[in-house]
């Protein structure tokens, strides 16, 4: 048998902490994500949790990272099965609005609540945060094909996002996935209205 090296290991390890502890905050919360309950969702002891990572407040930055890098891949990872054409726009607004749908979501809204009363985390996510809402947006006016120099185009694409965020909060205690749907195709018709003539793809 093949011994997997040590540094392998070592990555994979931290990377199943890290994992563990966005999954443990997406279902417990902020207070209940403490190391041994990380650790033992990892599958390692709490000894091997803190080797790698020595406080709870290193583990959780680490998952707060991971989630953000997460989000912008998953938006990403859409650009290669757009289609051309009219379906586009309703296609990228489909992709943008479900977003925020997921447990990485649920996660994220975890660390926001938490961070508006303790300033360490806050004083990590307010950064962060900023840098994946720069980014989710570039990429929202590349998917979508627009000129953001055209007057209302920048506020049209934040407003999508920012609306997709609501509806990832509608979606936390019910399914939402019907409404939706139908908020995906009037959005879709209006931002169709609104950007035409001020595509640059």
């Amino acid at each position: 048998m093949i011994r997997e090296p040590q540094q392998e290991r070592s990555r994979t390890t931290r990377r199943r902490l890290i994992e563990a502890a966005v999954e443990c905050i997406a279902e417990l919360g902020w207070t209940g994500t403490t190391v041994a309950v990380i650790a033992e969702r990892a599958g390692v002891s709490r000894g091997a949790a803190q080797h790698h990572f020595p406080t709870r407040e290193d583990l959780l930055v680490a998952a707060v990272e991971l989630v953000g890098e997460v989000q912008l891949t998953e938006l990403r990872s859409q650009v290669a099965d757009l289609p051309e054409g009219p379906a586009r726009i309703e296609t990228v607004v489909s992709v943008l609005l479900n977003l925020y749908a997921g447990p990485m979501f649920r996660a994220a809204l975890h660390l926001w609540v938490a961070g508006s009363t303790d300033q360490a985390l806050r004083d990590t996510l307010v950064p962060l945060e900023a840098r994946v809402g720069r980014e989710a947006h570039r990429v929202a006016v590349d998917l979508l094909g627009v000129d953001e120099s055209h007057d209302g185009v920048r506020e049209l694409v934040q407003a999508t996002l920012d609306l997709a965020r609501g509806l990832g909060l509608a979606n936390l205690l019910t399914d939402d996935t019907k409404r939706r749907q139908l908020i995906v195709r009037q959005w879709a018709r209006m931002v169709e209205q609104n950007v035409a003539g001020t595509t640059s793809v």
